[in-house]
């Protein structure tokens, strides 16, 4: 993969990091954690510049995840489920993968478009549940766009800051992904809370 990944990055420069981009929200076997680093490895080399690399993989991004949220929104839950069974041969998402994404959406709402961009395996599929809940597009474009942005920034600045050794960037992000979930835990565990103390304060205001 990494081969083929590299000739189209190389042949097509910003053009090829779009496919690609818009190929890895659609089937999840091509991960970005191959194309960005690459891509800024090529910056480094003065061969792309950083921002064109990240407006083009941003623009990726965002049409690989309209499109799956437009296939949620006209297709349905219920249709597509029933399509991944009798097509399990086909390399896209599990229903494990959409029940994760759906989980996710259905505690966390429209902000998960954002965070889920920012975290291996939900990253694609979360698209799928804002189709079906109806989410307004304009808010999942703009969590969309800022999420994948923010990704893309870590994965091309760090191929960039590796150089050579851009292939052990995988090693890195993992990092960044923890730090992500981690605040993920603390902002649930801080609604939680508040919510908690809400009820609590109005169990007692009721029993005074």
């Amino acid at each position: 993969m990494t081969e083929w990944t590299l000739r189209i990055v190389e042949r097509l420069g910003y053009i090829g990091v779009l496919v690609l981009i818009t190929l890895e929200n659609l089937i999840p076997p091509i991960p970005s954690e191959v194309v960005l680093p690459l891509a800024g490895f090529s910056v480094g080399q003065g061969k792309l510049n950083f921002f064109g690399v990240l407006v083009a993989s941003t623009g990726g991004g965002l049409i690989g995840a309209l499109i799956l949220y437009f296939i949620g929104q006209h297709v349905g839950e219920r249709r597509l489920r029933e399509f991944i069974r009798s097509h399990s041969w086909i390399p896209l998402f599990s229903e494990e993968d959409i029940d994760r994404a759906h989980g996710w959406f259905e505690r966390h709402g429209g902000a998960t478009v954002f965070f889920g961009r920012l975290v291996p395996f939900v990253r694609s599929a979360i698209s799928l549940p804002a189709g079906f809940s109806g989410m307004p597009l304009v808010q999942f474009i703009l969590y969309t766009t800022v999420g994948s942005a923010i990704w893309n920034g870590v994965l091309i600045g760090l191929g960039w800051w590796l150089g050579a050794r851009w292939e052990s960037v995988s090693q890195y992000a993992k990092y960044f992904e923890y730090a992500v979930l981690a605040l993920l835990a603390i902002l649930i565990g801080r609604f939680i809370w508040r919510r908690w103390r809400g009820g609590d304060a109005q169990t007692t205001g009721e029993a005074s």
